[in-house]
């Protein structure tokens, strides 16, 4: 039994009952749609998010058919999104298979990706769920925010510590954040409780964004990613921000200089590796993810005990400690 399938235990048949109520959520009488979207499901990642809501409305008073439409709504938009970035990021692989982009063209992947968006915002307004509509739909506004952000600096790459925790708030814990707070509604929880977890739910999101930042540094093999993916992209990363603080200034101007016209050089991305590494920015880095999963795992004590409390437990310190 895996970590994942161990931490899953308390949900694991409604889980299952999801996948189900996921793929009747995408149905469609146009052929093609029908068969992008059994694609889409076919290559679904550990599902992280769902188990976020789920587990968070058996935190706050427990599961029920509102929840699986929270996760529905939740799983439809991010979904959405990811197609959306591949075609924005001319991606063509994403969790090694190819992308919807890469298959069938940006102009499907689009129309894909607005198609499930609507159908995310249907089944709310069907069932009178505007509740979960406006924290889901907040997420995204969110999202497209902090994606924008991150584009208008990478230019410049004037991206400061404070910078790299707005841009990451809002690209990657601003989604955890509304599952964790759509699950907490879903159970019938107070406006004040529903805010807790979407704190909970955004310090989450925080370690996680900065550990897969780390991967990007790590040593061959233990990673999911290439090394030196994020450098290849000039993306401005907390163990770089805090490395390049630390740096004089010919230093300082060297390794800038490879991020933005270097980058594709293998032999100078190992450069700027080395560099973070020697300067500290690993440690400096986990130090902080660990004090965003500290403060999360303050408001998580705030609840009484339960299965889904020490899964919730286990699955924040899973997305923190997980090599890949």
């Amino acid at each position: 039994m895996s970590q994942l399938d161990e931490i899953k235990a308390p949900i694991s048949s409604v889980m299952d009952e999801f996948e189900n109520k996921f793929r009747a959520s995408m149905k469609s009488q146009v052929p093609l749609l029908d068969r992008i979207t059994h694609y889409i499901v076919k290559r679904k990642g550990k599902q992280m998010r769902p188990m976020f809501v789920f587990l968070s409305a058996g935190l706050c008073g427990g599961i029920n058919e509102t929840t699986h439409r929270a996760a529905t709504l939740i799983e439809l938009l991010h979904t959405a999104t990811l197609v959306h970035d591949d075609v924005v990021d001319d991606s063509n692989e994403r969790r090694g298979f190819f992308s919807i982009n890469a298959l069938w063209k940006n102009k499907i992947a689009v129309l894909v990706g607005d198609y499930l968006l609507s159908k995310g915002l249907l089944l709310s307004v069907q069932h009178k769920d505007f509740n979960f509509l406006s924290i889901v739909s907040e997420a995204v506004r969110v999202m497209s925010e902090g994606e924008l952000l991150q584009i208008e600096k990478a230019r410049k790459l004037d991206i400061n510590e404070e910078i790299y925790y707005e841009i990451i708030r809002q690209k990657t814990a601003s989604l955890i954040a509304s599952c964790c707070a759509s699950g907490a509604a879903s159970a019938g929880s107070s406006d004040e409780e529903i805010k807790k977890m979407h704190e909970f739910g955004e310090l989450i999101g925080m370690a996680f964004q900065i550990k897969d930042d780390l991967f990007d540094y790590g040593p061959d093999g233990v990673i999911g990613k290439p090394t030196g993916i994020d450098i290849k992209e000039s993306k401005m990363t907390l163990p770089l921000i805090y490395s390049l603080m630390q740096a004089d200034r010919s230093t300082k101007r060297n390794i800038v200089n490879i991020i933005k016209n270097h980058n594709t050089e293998d032999k100078k991305v190992k450069e700027v590796i080395a560099f973070v590494k020697k300067s500290g920015g690993m440690e400096y880095a986990t130090e902080k993810m660990k004090a965003y999963q500290a403060k999360a795992f303050v408001i998580l004590d705030t609840f009484p005990d339960s299965i889904f409390k020490n899964s919730l437990r286990e699955l924040v310190k899973y997305t923190t400690e997980r090599n890949h």
